[in-house]
């Protein structure tokens, strides 16, 4: 059962899926539209489960589950990521590559090889205090309070 993804309980389970390239808007009404229709109908172990999906700053998909009601079983998991996969091929985007990390600069996503962090710190292109984005937070609540942190407030700060 698909619920507004601002309705949706804090407690709610998450699964963040960042896009290697910004989509326009046009793509992202696209996603969410058939994020919307996958969500209507995911189910563990036949019993329908309360989700939702959204599109963050055009660079972001978020699944999330109300686990209060039925947990997502590893079935259901995998159907998801079949899912965000069905999407890569959509709309020509990697939604699963895990060597580019993501900043917020001047109010856009920046994204950075893990490979290149290091040179970039150290000329100074991102700062202790440049906004990065944490994928791995496990709940809504967590996204809402510890998603988007400052660098040196992550496992970036050893380069500091």
């Amino acid at each position: 059962m698909y619920v507004e993804f601002d309705k949706i309980e804090d407690k709610a389970r998450i699964w963040i899926y960042q896009a290697d390239k910004k989509l326009s808007q046009k793509e992202v009404d696209a996603l969410e539209g058939e994020a919307k229709v996958f969500t209507e109908q995911w189910a563990a172990h036949g019993t329908g489960l309360m989700a939702s999906a959204k599109v963050f700053h055009n660079q972001f998909l978020v699944l999330s589950v109300d686990e209060s009601q039925h947990s997502a079983s590893g079935c259901s998991i995998d159907s998801s990521v079949a899912f965000v996969r069905s999407m890569e091929e959509k709309f020509r985007v990697n939604f699963f590559d895990r060597t580019k990390v993501a900043f917020l600069l001047n109010d856009e996503i920046y994204l950075e090889s893990i490979h290149n962090l290091k040179h970039k710190i150290e000329k100074g292109d991102i700062e202790s205090s440049t906004l990065t984005f944490n994928n791995l937070v496990a709940t809504k609540g967590e996204m809402k309070e510890k998603w988007v942190s400052p660098a040196q407030n992550t496992w970036l700060a050893r380069y500091f």
